[in-house]
C-alpha cells in the first residue's frame, strides 16, 4: 500500500510573502466603502491631463502610430528631456546613451535598484518616505536602512545624520525632494554639506525628483547638477505629477551609460518599451505644455498656503511645504496615534487622509493630507477637522 506524501510547502517566495501591504490602501478601501467622504489622501493631481497632451496622443493613434518603440523609447522625446533638464535644473544628459522612458517612475526605481544591489547590500533611505522604496529594495536583494528627518529641521536631510548610518555594506541612498509625504526641499546650498560624505564613501545617489517642477518660490536644486555628482546619481522623475499624466505610467531614468546599459537590461525583459501613445503625449507636453503645468503649480500653491494656514488655525502644528503638493501636519498635540487620528477623523468626520507611519518610523504623529483637490473641498475638509478637535478639547 503506498503512502501519498503531503508536502506544506509555500507558493510564494519568502521575500514576498514577508512583505507588508502598503498601508495607505487600508484608509482609501475603507473610505471608499462610504458615502460623502472628503479625500485628502490621494497622491495625485486633480487636473485632468491638459487637451494638448491628449490632442497629441490622439492623434498619434490616429496616424497609425501603435507599434513599438526603441526599448530606450522615441528618441526624439529623449532629446527633449535632455533640452528640458538642462535649461531647467542645468543637469546635461546624452539622449543616445544616458536616458531612459520607463513605464512611471516606479519602474525607473525599480529597475535602478535591481541594477545596482547585490543580495545584502544596504541602501540608506530618507525617511518619512515613498511607500515603495523599503519593499522594491528588499524585491531586488537590498537591506533599507533608514534616516531620520523631522518636522523641526523642515524634514531635510543632515550631514550627522548620514554619516551615523553608513557601514561597510552601504551601497547607495534614495531619497525624494520635493519630498513625498512632507513637502519638504534641499537647496544646493543643503547638498553641498552631505557631498563630501557620499564622495568619500563613494555612494551611488538614486534622486527620485518627480515634484520637481512643484517647487514653490524658487528653481529646484537638483543633487545630480552639482559638480561631481553626475557620475554618482541617478535621476528618475516623469510626467505624472508635473502634467498631471498619472494614468499615461510615463516616466525616466537618467544616468552614466554603464549603469543605464543595466537598467536598460532588465527594461527590455520586462517592458520592452513604454507606451507609444504616453510617449507622444510627453512629447508635446515638453515642447509646448509650459503654460498648463505654470497654471496648476499656481493653483497648487494657493491651495498650500490656505491648508497650511487652516491646520495652524485649528490648533495642528505645520511646516510649509516648499514643494510636492502634501501638508504633513503633526498631531502629536490630540494624544492620539496618527492611525488612531486617521481612523477617528474618517469615522467621525468622513475625512480621509493617510497616517503618517506608513511613510516610516519617523512619520509618527504625522498625517499626510494632499492639497491637490478644489479649494471647496479643502474647505469643508478643514471645517469638519476643526470640528473634531473642538469635541476632543472639549
Amino acid at each position: 500500500m503506498s503512502t501519498q506524501m503531503t508536502v506544506n510547502k509555500s507558493r510564494l517566495s519568502s521575500t514576498v510573502a514577508s512583505l507588508k501591504p502598503s498601508g495607505i490602501r487600508r484608509f482609501f478601501d475603507l473610505a471608499a466603502s462610504m458615502e460623502g467622504v472628503i479625500s485628502l489622501g490621494v497622491g495625485e493631481p486633480d487636473f485632468v491631463t491638459p487637451w494638448r497632451m491628449r490632442e497629441a496622443s490622439i492623434s498619434s493613434l490616429e496616424r497609425g502610430h501603435t507599434a513599438y518603440t526603441s526599448n530606450a523609447g522615441l528618441l526624439e522625446l529623449r532629446v527633449e528631456i535632455q533640452k528640458y533638464l538642462e535649461e531647467r535644473f542645468s543637469v546635461s544628459y546624452h539622449p543616445e546613451s544616458e536616458i531612459l522612458i520607463t513605464v512611471g517612475a516606479s519602474e525607473a526605481i525599480d529597475i535602478a535598484l535591481r541594477a545596482i544591489l547585490d543580495p545584502g547590500d544596504e541602501v540608506l533611505v530618507v525617511e518619512p518616505c515613498y511607500v515603495s522604496y523599503e519593499p522594491v529594495i528588499r524585491l531586488a536583494g537590498g537591506v533599507p536602512v533608514f534616516l531620520k528627518t523631522t518636522m523641526e529641521n523642515n524634514f531635510k536631510l543632515t550631514p550627522e545624520e548620514l554619516e551615523k548610518h553608513i557601514s561597510p555594506r552601504t551601497k547607495a541612498i534614495i531619497f525624494c525632494y520635493p519630498n513625498n509625504p512632507t513637502g519638504g526641499t534641499m537647496t544646493a546650498d543643503e547638498w553641498q554639506t552631505l557631498l563630501p560624505i557620499i564622495e568619500k564613501h563613494d555612494l551611488l545617489v538614486i534622486s527620485d525628483e518627480i515634484y520637481a517642477e512643484l517647487t514653490y518660490g524658487r528653481m529646484h536644486d537638483s543633487i545630480a547638477a552639482l559638480p561631481g555628482m553626475k557620475d554618482r546619481t541617478i535621476l528618475i522623475s516623469g510626467f505624472s505629477k508635473a502634467f498631471a499624466m498619472t494614468g499615461w505610467r510615463l516616466g525616466y531614468v537618467c544616468a552614466t551609460p554603464d549603469l543605464l546599459a543595466g537598467m536598460l537590461k532588465i527594461h527590455q525583459y520586462t517592458m520592452l518599451c513604454a507606451p507609444t501613445m504616453a510617449q507622444m503625449a510627453a512629447l508635446e507636453a515638453l515642447r509646448h505644455g509650459r503654460s498648463d503645468m505654470e497654471r496648476m503649480i499656481e493653483s497648487y500653491r494657493q491651495r498650500r498656503n490656505y491648508i497650511v494656514d487652516g491646520f495652524r488655525q485649528i490648533g495642528l502644528a505645520c511646516h510649509e511645504p516648499d514643494g510636492a503638493f502634501y501638508a504633513f501636519p503633526s498631531v502629536a498635540s490630540t494624544g492620539l496615534s496618527s492611525a488612531a487620528f486617521a481612523e477617528k477623523l474618517l469615522m467621525e468626520e468622513k475625512v480621509a487622509v493617510v497616517p503618517g507611519d506608513v511613510f516610516g518610523e519617523s512619520g509618527h504623529g504625522h498625517i499626510r493630507c494632499s492639497y491637490a483637490t478644489s479649494m471647496d473641498q479643502l474647505k469643508k475638509a478643514l471645517e469638519r477637522m476643526d470640528s473634531l478637535m473642538s469635541r476632543m478639547k472639549a
